[in-house]
C-alpha cells in the first residue's frame, strides 16, 4: 500500500511540473537586433514592457518571471560600469565581467536572480530571471539554454 502511494504522490508531482524541454521559440527584438531562447511552454503569459525594448514574461503561477531586454549602450560604457550603475544587491553568488558582458546570480527572498547582459556597439541585451531558489536543479537546464542563446546584432 505504502509503494502505491508513493507511485501516485510521484506521478502528481510529475504532471505538476512544467515541460521543460519542449516548445521553445526564438524571441526576437527587433530594433535592437537582440534574439533570445525561450521555454514558452513555461514563460505562457506576457506580463508588461521593461525599459528600452523587449518583453516580460511570467510562468502562470506567478512563480518565476523572465524579462528579455535591449537598451542603447551609452559610448565607451563597460559591462563593470553598466552592472555598477545599476546597483546590485550585496551578496552576489556568482559574478563573471568580460569586455563583452557580465553574468551575475544571488538569492534573494527565497527566488534565485539570474542577469546575463551581452554587449555589442550600439545595445546592451539582457536577459534577467526569477525562480524559486527550492526548484534550481530543476531550472538549471533552463537557465542555462536562456543565457547561452542570448544574442545581439
Amino acid at each position: 500500500m505504502k509503494t502505491i502511494a508513493a507511485i501516485v504522490i510521484a506521478l502528481s508531482a510529475a504532471t505538476a511540473v512544467p515541460a521543460w524541454a519542449d516548445n521553445w521559440t526564438t524571441y526576437h527584438i527587433p530594433e535592437a537586433g537582440t534574439s533570445v531562447d525561450i521555454p514558452s511552454a513555461i514563460f505562457t503569459e506576457q506580463s508588461g514592457k521593461p525599459d528600452g525594448y523587449g518583453q516580460q514574461f511570467r510562468t502562470s503561477d506567478g512563480s518565476a518571471d523572465l524579462t528579455v531586454q535591449a537598451v542603447r549602450r551609452q559610448q565607451g560604457v563597460s559591462p563593470a560600469a553598466f552592472l555598477a550603475a545599476k546597483q546590485p544587491p550585496s551578496g552576489i553568488v556568482y559574478k563573471r565581467i568580460t569586455p563583452d558582458f557580465f553574468v551575475v546570480s544571488s538569492i534573494k527572498r527565497d527566488k534565485i536572480w539570474y542577469d546575463r547582459c551581452n554587449f555589442t556597439r550600439r545595445y546592451v541585451h539582457c536577459v534577467l530571471i526569477n525562480y524559486p531558489a527550492a526548484e534550481k536543479r530543476r531550472w538549471d537546464e533552463v537557465v542555462t539554454r536562456i543565457s547561452h542563446s542570448l544574442r545581439g546584432g
